[in-house]
């Protein structure tokens, strides 16, 4: 009989430790894996961050601006105050009743126009008296001339003594002295009668009606104690008071002292509209020590009487201009602390570029330093645009510019 011998052995099994390294490597792959794939995430938006930054997501358009060769001149601007030539308060001269009041509230008048009337009758009735007066002694100065001539003839033939002729020319002369009196009081007399028709002693406009007819006036009152008949202000011509620094006279004194006719423009409260143009007339005698500025006056044609008396407004004094200096636009400049700089194209692309602004006037910049005549650079997108970037230049109309 044979026997089977059965194979009793258990199967070989795995070691432990190997299942461990196994799991061990698997975990280690993922967090590979993983870390792998977010490094890539951040790499690539990093990447297309850079590129936004370096304008290779896409140019960015701008508008742009030449610099020129041109003129520019140099201001001073200043506060001033228009002021007339000459402002007439005119009060009465005589007491008496108003009877007329010929002139219109803010009318133009001429030197010499008719403007008030006072009741005349007492000044006429001394004017006849003082004229009697005279006409009286002119007669008896006659009648002296004419009794010296036959005392004359009489001592000639010696029959009168000499003090009686020489009583007689004394009393020639006493009457003599007594008609230039009564000529003085005839010409006061007509003077006060003048005083009743007041005219205009400059030329201007009258301002608001300040009397009516019936009112009684007085003579000797000034226009602090007692209201003006009218007022009268010139304001063709109109003059402008305004300050300049000290530090800015004696560039303004060589320029007079050339016979050069300074230009003085005057513009409204804001500055924006300008009102008119004159001349510099003059510069004070004296600076003031409070403010360190001395007062000029500019002289206007004011032919559109834009100019109203007393008004404020900002007034620009040229100095000088600046002749074949190079000119930008100012909105082009931009800074950085104490610097200034400009975005200079050049094929497509912008550039800082550092200059040196000097004058500005009237939007455009004089550039002393960093740029040339011909040199195109931006005026807008500052927001987008770094050194380098890629730039497209907009035409007027909006569409990029060939």
């Amino acid at each position: 009989m044979s026997s089977t011998i059965a194979n009793t052995q258990p199967p070989l099994q795995q070691p432990r430790w190997k299942k461990g390294r196994a799991l061990l490597w698997a975990v280690l792959l993922l967090i590979i894996g993983a870390t792998f794939y977010f490094a890539s995430q951040y790499h690539g938006g990093a990447q297309t961050t850079a590129r936004n930054r370096q304008g290779l997501a896409g140019p960015v358009t701008i508008t742009a601006a030449t610099a020129k060769k041109g003129n520019i001149g140099v201001y001073l601007d200043a506060i001033g105050t228009v002021t007339p030539v000459y402002t007439s308060s005119i009060t009465a001269q005589v007491n008496g009743i108003v009877t007329a009041v010929k002139y219109t509230e803010g009318q133009m008048v001429k030197k010499g126009d008719p403007l008030v009337e006072i009741n005349p009758g007492i000044y006429q009735a001394q004017l006849v008296e003082a004229q009697g007066t005279l006409q009286h002694d002119i007669h008896l100065l006659a009648q002296a001339k004419m009794d010296l001539e036959r005392y004359r003839e009489a001592w000639a033939r010696n029959a009168v003594q000499r003090q009686t002729l020489e009583d007689q020319e004394k009393l020639v002369l006493q009457v003599e002295g007594t008609v230039k009196f009564d000529e003085g009081a005839v010409q006061l007399a007509e003077v006060q009668l003048g005083y009743c028709h007041i005219t205009a002693p400059i030329a201007g406009r009258v301002g608001l009606r300040l009397i009516d007819p019936g009112n009684l006036v007085q003579a000797n009152q000034t226009s602090t104690t007692n209201s003006p008949l009218v007022v009268i202000a010139q304001i063709q011509p109109i003059t402008v008071v305004f300050t300049i620094p000290e530090d800015s006279i004696g560039e303004v004194q060589a320029q007079m002292h050339r016979g050069a006719a300074l230009t003085v423009d005057a513009n409204d409260r804001t500055g924006a509209a300008k009102l008119a143009t004159g001349k510099l007339l003059t510069l004070d005698n004296q600076i003031d020590t409070t403010t360190g500025t001395v007062k000029l006056r500019a002289i206007f044609e004011n032919r559109n009487q834009a100019l109203f008396p007393n008004q404020f407004v900002n007034t620009r004094l040229l100095v000088r201009t600046l002749t074949g200096v190079t000119l930008i636009p100012t909105n082009a400049i931009q800074h950085n602390g104490q610097e200034a700089f400009v975005y200079v194209i050049r094929h497509g692309v912008a550039r800082i570029q550092t200059i040196k602004p000097e004058t500005t006037d009237s939007g455009m910049t004089e550039v002393a330093q960093g740029l040339q005549p011909g040199d195109v650079v931006a005026t807008s997108s500052f927001d987008k645009l770094h050194n380098n970037s890629s730039v497209v230049v907009s035409s007027p109309g909006g569409s990029p510019a060939p």
